[in-house]
């Protein structure tokens, strides 16, 4: 039982996995008083995807960006993201609708780029972001964050340790 079991963790370990070498999301945050509007753009790594909403890095299943695009793309990755990110402008959760997407890239390293846009009238006294994308599928996933508000820019790392950041203005 126990040369079964050594067995399997050694085809395990030499089992080479397709993935970027990174595990890495971006996001951008952006608030310009003037315009009223807060826009967030999230690039994530498209096998990232895949792999936390139909479990395969390698899935043509959802099509993303692709003229056979599943009619459930968008709705599987509305339900994920509201699960493991938020942003919070002046203590109210912001409501996520996607306003574009994009693909960019090629292979293991296509990202796809997911764009919102609110609109927020009153000023911006604060700014909660939680950003735990992919820390429940993968131990070392990082999140950078871009905070740039009426030309005032910040940048945090968020993870599995440290999900969730609060600035104030």
């Amino acid at each position: 039982m126990f040369r079964l079991f050594f067995l399997f963790i050694a085809l395990g370990a030499s089992i080479q996995t397709v993935a970027h070498p990174l595990r890495l999301s971006l996001c951008e945050i952006e608030y310009a008083s003037n315009k009223q509007l807060l826009t967030i753009n999230l690039k994530l790594f498209l096998t990232d995807v895949n792999e936390a909403l139909v479990f395969d890095p390698n899935s043509k299943e959802l099509a993303f960006c692709q003229p056979n695009e599943s009619d459930k793309a968008n709705k599987l990755l509305l339900d994920y993201l509201n699960q493991f990110f938020y942003v919070k402008a002046n203590r109210e959760v912001v409501d996520l609708k996607i306003k574009r997407k994009k693909l960019s890239g090629e292979g293991e390293n296509t990202a796809l780029w997911v764009y919102f846009e609110i609109k927020q009238s009153s000023p911006l006294k604060t700014l909660e972001v939680k950003n735990a994308v992919f820390t429940d599928l993968f131990f070392d996933q990082n999140n950078i964050v871009y905070v740039h508000v009426n030309g005032e820019s910040k940048s945090m790392m968020l993870n599995k340790k440290t999900p969730v950041h609060q600035l104030k203005y």
